[in-house]
């Protein structure tokens, strides 16, 4: 394994918030930003498919309920167009014990961050996606992108 991929799967820099709850968003911006990384947002899952087509991004924070197109419509969007940004997804919703979204959750092994948060709440989840990055790096065979 090359420690160039090993080093990139361990530091996750550039994050892209997608939520329609623009003062959230911000907030979170703020919160990250002071922690010295760079972020984005995203109203909705339109825009935000607009701008990861534009820019490369380490993680995604992505609302389940927003309008236009929700957090699983816009997973599925990624997988289609940016495959392997679909392991950098840390989704947030409310919607705690919400068959249908429970559901998406497992079928998509995904990080779930449920509302309301905290700082550290964030911040441990990040890390939790960084470990997992790391892991899924150091499973890869040497030579592989």
């Amino acid at each position: 394994m090359s420690s160039a991929a090993n080093s990139n799967a361990r530091r996750i820099t550039s994050v892209l918030v997608v939520d329609d709850d623009v003062e959230l968003a911000m907030m979170y911006k703020e919160l990250l930003g002071s922690q010295g990384y760079i972020v984005n947002t995203a109203p909705n899952g339109v825009e935000a498919l607009k701008l990861i087509m534009r820019h490369e991004v380490d993680a995604i924070i992505c609302d389940m309920m927003m309008p236009h197109m929700p957090g699983d419509m816009f997973f599925t969007a990624v997988e289609r167009v940016k495959p392997h940004l679909c392991q950098r997804f840390i989704f947030v919703t409310s919607y705690e014990g919400n068959p249908k979204i429970e559901a998406f959750f497992k079928k998509v092994n995904g990080i779930v961050l449920y509302k309301p948060t905290t700082l550290g709440k964030l911040m441990g989840t990040l890390n939790l996606l960084n470990q997992r990055l790391v892991i899924a790096a150091d499973k890869k065979p040497s030579g592989t992108v």
